[in-house]
């Protein structure tokens, strides 16, 4: 599902900016994930114009640095490939960045417009958990764990801040906050 979620991340993002023409892809690395998404991120940029500048960021000690590429770059956008070390821990120095810079982002999280992001998008939490209930009662009820299946994520959200794009003096299309689940006001 990763990978996918990589190249709808990129669609949003170009439907809400299709001005853009320079993407920083923030990322990590040293996960192996994370490589099979920045590719598939990279490949959909491509696919949508976009000239793309990746940013690698192994440990959250090594942000300062990320964040100073990213100014020395200058994007019309930020994708953050969302995993450990690009976590809840560093939204607030991500979302200051680009809030000073002016500078449109994206999480595959849908809790990162929350945060102060502009867009997240990505499997519903409170559906995760209830998933995940649903697999304890199963163990508690005597199945194997490892008889259980792998499910994958069925119910995604997008997540518009309002707030934020005021802030960055942007436009949100009409047809993207239609299809948004919660718009941040």
């Amino acid at each position: 599902m990763s990978p996918d979620l990589s190249g709808k991340l990129i669609e949003i993002l170009k439907e809400a900016l299709p001005s853009a023409s320079r993407l920083a892809i923030l990322w990590n690395s040293a996960n192996p994930v994370k490589v099979i998404d920045f590719e598939e991120a990279v490949r959909a940029a491509k696919a949508l114009g976009f000239r793309v500048s990746s940013v690698e960021l192994t440990a959250a000690t090594d942000l300062g640095l990320a964040l100073a590429t990213i100014r020395r770059v200058r994007p019309d956008a930020l994708l953050i490939l969302a995993d450990d070390v690009t976590s809840t821990g560093v939204y607030p120095q991500i979302v200051d960045l680009a809030t000073r810079q002016r500078l449109p982002s994206i999480r595959g999280s849908s809790d990162y417009a929350a945060a102060g992001g502009l867009i997240g998008y990505g499997p519903s939490g409170s559906e995760l958990w209830r998933r995940a209930a649903h697999y304890v009662d199963k163990i508690l009820k005597g199945a194997k764990p490892a008889d259980l299946p792998v499910e994958q994520p069925t119910t995604f959200e997008l997540v518009i801040n309002l707030k934020t794009a005021k802030a960055l003096g942007l436009t949100i299309p009409p047809s993207l906050l239609l299809r948004a689940e919660q718009v941040i006001e």
